[in-house]
């Protein structure tokens, strides 16, 4: 049996002009600004916390992939994690959850947060598994939210500038949720802090 082995002459005539490498470069670039450019503007941005107002659910230096269509197509829902602009300063972004649905009545007595709404018009205690002991507050409240209005609050009760502070978030202000955590590896996870 014989074997060949075949050479192919490069003939420089038959090489690409760096016109065109170029051309396909510049093709290339567009085509993936026209992909990346949508995505992160209307369907996911990265973020990363800064602070420890959700400590322990989230720390300072952790990276997150917020999810921003899913509030556009559906309502946020309690005890969801949300990223939202500071309603003071809106080129500002926070992280908190959220406690309180537009059109109930939120009651805290010493650290205990009460809902009224039409499905529970005698109230029930909200349970909140993801606040430890270390980061409950004594205070006292009441409050009635609008038809358009979340009460968020932060995990870390005492270190977090939220709706007892600023008041009811307007819907407007909603970005989105944490979709991923990529950062630290240790804690990657879906849909953290649910």
């Amino acid at each position: 049996m014989d074997i060949h082995n075949t050479i192919v002459w490069m003939n420089p005539e038959n090489t690409p002009k760096k016109e065109n490498f170029f051309k396909e470069i510049v093709k290339f670039t567009l085509i993936a600004l026209a992909i990346v450019i949508p995505i992160r503007t209307y369907i996911a941005q990265p973020f990363v916390v800064k602070g420890d107002s959700m400590d322990p659910t989230f720390s300072t230096g952790q990276y997150l992939i917020v999810d921003q269509l899913s509030y556009k197509i559906e309502d946020p829902k309690r005890g969801e994690v949300i990223i939202l602009r500071y309603p003071v300063n809106p080129s500002v972004y926070f992280i908190k959850r959220i406690v309180g649905l537009p059109g109930e009545t939120l009651a805290m007595n010493s650290g205990k947060l009460t809902i009224v709404n039409t499905a529970n018009p005698d109230g029930f205690v909200l349970d909140e598994p993801y606040i430890t002991e270390a980061h409950k507050t004594s205070e006292s409240f009441q409050i009635t939210l609008g038809e358009t209005e979340y009460f968020v609050m932060g995990d870390n009760r005492p270190a977090s500038s939220d709706s007892r502070n600023w008041g009811p978030l307007d819907s407007e202000y909603v970005t989105g949720r944490p979709l991923f955590r990529l950062f630290p590896l240790t804690k990657i996870s879906v849909f953290p802090g649910r």
